[in-house]
């Protein structure tokens, strides 16, 4: 690898962080105070939650990108952030939290309602800091209806993948690399890894890194095309699964909101048995979620926040915006799919793990995304020594940030 390369990817992911900030049009009239929201989802998904919170009648001002974390930190750091800030990850909060940045949530919403993983503790930090607002399922496979896939791990030319995201390039070979630890070692491992308790540099971890780059070294120059698709798929397009001539896509239950109106063609199984290396049996289901945090402490941003977490509000959203609720309270959602993805997400049938860069501390993660993204681009290369940096990362780390625990476990 040369150190061209390297620089050159690695200006390719901050490109790609830059392009996702922007500011949505506000709620509410210019003439009354908002409360300020930063959150995650941007174009139709941003239409969908701004529907929601315009039923709540408290004047706010939404912002919506993909660079969620950078955007917060610049707030931060000027003095003015967010009333409510949205993150795709705890991670980042659990930093804020160390730092006495966030106020408690006590009142705003029933903990007990909430199981684990999401009710994620950190060392030394409150519990009622941060709840759970959106949760989607990982560890699947989407495929078109009538097309099942073979019963076997699949090859290279079968997959939709993009690398490119606004906020976070890379993190769709994370999902990969996530997936392969929890269904080749369980749900004990993986957390032990997620929360740093267990080498980057562990047999286990590089014999799972090592099976999905000998995946992409089938074919180096596709490998290659996957560092400049976008995960989404082309603009205007419906995903990568409809349009980009392939025809299985590693990816979670939020993918339908790429396909468009052809989503409801849309299917899914389990990972376990389609991932390089396998087949394996199905030992966890990763998940993910969008974690709410409270920055200002006017009481019209604590009301928004009690309206977020009500039950009338989680289903509201899900009818409008097809989004799926972690509150155990709320109802199922119904149809083929989306009743299977809520029962998954329920851990009815295997334990439940957060994405594991979701929960790393930003700078181990942002290491993680620059490891993958190295990886697709020189596949062949050996992965040790690649780990072996993110490892260095780590332990700057240890001592700096509090860990979280309760990343794996059964809701109910």
């Amino acid at each position: 690898m040369t150190r061209h390369t390297r620089a050159t990817l690695l200006v390719l992911a901050l490109l790609m962080t830059a392009a996702g900030c922007g500011l949505a049009a506000p709620g509410g009239s210019d003439a009354e105070p908002k409360v300020t929201i930063l959150g995650p989802w941007t174009d139709e998904q941003e239409r969908q939650f701004k529907d929601v919170l315009d039923g709540f009648g408290i004047p706010y001002t939404y912002q919506g990108t993909a660079a969620t974390r950078e955007v917060l930190l610049a707030e931060v750091q000027a003095g003015d952030p967010p009333d409510i800030a949205i993150l795709p990850g705890v991670g980042e909060l659990v930093e804020y939290a160390d730092e006495r940045r966030l106020r408690s949530l006590e009142g705003l919403y029933e903990p007990q309602q909430y199981g684990n993983p999401w009710r994620p503790r950190a060392d030394g930090i409150p519990g009622d800091l941060w709840f759970p607002l959106k949760a989607d399922l990982k560890s699947i496979v989407w495929y078109r209806e009538g097309t099942p896939p073979a019963r076997g791990p699949a090859p290279l030319a079968s997959w939709c993948i993009g690398m490119v995201d606004d906020g976070a390039s890379g993190w769709p070979g994370s999902d990969w690399i996530e997936d392969l630890i929890l269904q080749r070692a369980g749900p004990g491992l993986y957390e032990r890894w997620a929360t740093g308790d267990l080498a980057w540099t562990d047999d286990r971890v590089v014999a799972a890194w090592t099976a999905w780059a000998g995946m992409l070294a089938q074919d180096e120059g596709t490998a290659e095309d996957m560092l400049m698709a976008d995960h989404r798929g082309p603009a205007g397009g419906h995903g990568l699964l409809f349009g980009g001539g392939c025809d299985l896509e590693h990816q979670g239950s939020f993918a339908r909101a790429f396909y468009g109106d052809r989503g409801g063609r849309a299917v899914f199984e389990d990972s376990a048995r389609l991932l390089p290396g396998g087949p394996y049996r199905v030992r966890a289901h990763e998940v993910s979620a969008d974690f709410a945090a409270l920055f200002g402490g006017s009481g019209a941003a604590r009301g928004l926040i009690r309206r977020l977490a009500s039950l009338d509000a989680q289903e509201d959203w899900g009818r409008k915006g097809g989004v799926f609720s972690p509150n155990a309270a709320v109802p199922p959602k119904t149809g083929p799919v989306d009743k299977e993805v809520s029962r998954r997400l329920t851990g009815q049938q295997v334990p439940l793990c957060l994405d594991a860069s979701d929960v790393m501390p930003a700078a181990v993660r942002d290491a993680f995304y620059e490891a993958v993204l190295l990886t697709v681009a020189h596949p062949s290369d050996p992965v040790r020594d690649r780990l072996a940096d993110v490892q260095k990362v780590q332990d700057t780390q240890r001592s700096e940030t509090p860990r979280l625990r309760g990343v794996c476990g059964r809701p109910q």
